[in-house]
């Protein structure tokens, strides 16, 4: 049963709390709370310095759970992320020590810096929710989120991430720019890491379960539910684009709009919770002619938004 006061409370504690961390983005932290809620991962691209690890770190403060944090760099290996089995010598067996992916929260910091062997060992773990080390497959924990940072591809020492890891993300955020008195507020506090020593958990795991299973509860209507598909099948026909969304792709728009209605208050989706999530979740799963992503996909599919037509959806 859908409880709004309970949901939307619940939607502020989050952000309110992660808030003194990041100031002014309250919109983005929303946002990943919207993939917490939808059991996906998060990938948060800007260019160095901008918070993106801090708000990471503030949202796993925020919600609970184990938490571990990886630093991605070339030389990073398959086992640093899944574990390795070990001999030994005072039991003369081998055990297994796990690695970083076996917890609840991953926080992948630079995450394509990393070559694409430990990018595949990732992947198996952000889809099938699994590691597989010797031949032995290990089931991760529920919940499990992967919060990867992402610096601009054309950036020094970066490799571009494969189209079916892109995929796997179930949004693409970028936080860009304070306001100027916003940053001159943070130039003047104390250091934000102080601050975010100080954060405490503010929401348990069960009231997560709680919203978690509300969602899946909102309601959208078949007008609505065609205006997505409308979208989706508009990026199959764009010409300027190689690939349009996939079906995974479309699942996640449709979860993602459940998510934002309710944390906005209501029992049912409306054409502008579809609208407004719309880039955030298709934007990294389409192609320019080439393969490429960025920004000049995310100007196209604006465009392409503002071409579909909008069904006229009462609040009945």
């Amino acid at each position: 049963m859908i409880d709004i006061p309970r949901a939307a409370a619940y939607r502020d504690k989050v952000v309110h709390n992660c808030a003194q961390v990041i100031v002014g983005k309250e919109d983005a932290i929303e946002l990943v709370l919207v993939c917490f809620l939808c059991s996906g991962h998060v990938l948060l691209e800007d260019t160095p310095g901008t918070g993106k690890t801090m708000l990471l770190r503030a949202f796993a403060r925020t919600i609970g759970g184990d938490f571990k944090r990886v630093q991605f760099t070339p030389d990073l290996l398959p086992s640093d992320l899944t574990g390795i089995n070990f001999f030994n010598q005072k039991t003369g067996e081998f055990e297994f020590r796990p690695g970083p992916l076996l917890t609840n929260i991953v926080l992948a910091d630079e995450i394509n810096r990393a070559t694409p062997r430990t990018q595949s060992a990732l992947l198996e773990a952000m889809e099938e929710r699994q590691v597989t080390v010797d031949g032995v497959t290990t089931r991760l924990e529920e919940p499990f989120l992967v919060m990867a940072t992402q610096n601009p591809v054309e950036s020094s020492g970066t490799f571009p991430l494969p189209d079916a890891q892109m995929d796997r993300f179930f949004m693409r955020l970028r936080l860009g720019y304070m306001t100027r008195e916003q940053e001159l507020g943070v130039i003047a506090r104390p250091s934000t890491q102080a601050v975010l020593q100080r954060l405490e958990q503010t929401v348990t795991w069960e009231e997560t379960a709680e919203v978690r299973s509300m969602c899946q509860e909102v309601a959208m209507s078949r007008d609505v539910l065609d205006y997505l598909m409308d979208i989706v099948e508009a990026t199959r026909r764009e010409g300027r684009f190689s690939r349009g969304v996939s079906t995974r792709g479309a699942i996640a728009l449709y979860k993602a709009s459940q998510a934002l209605a309710l944390l906005r208050g209501r029992e049912y989706v409306v054409p502008e919770d579809v609208k407004y999530a719309a880039p955030f979740v298709l934007a990294h799963r389409v192609a320019l002619g080439g393969g490429l992503h960025g920004e000049r996909a995310g100007m196209l599919l604006g465009q392409l938004l503002d071409g579909v037509p909008v069904p006229l959806e009462s609040a009945e």
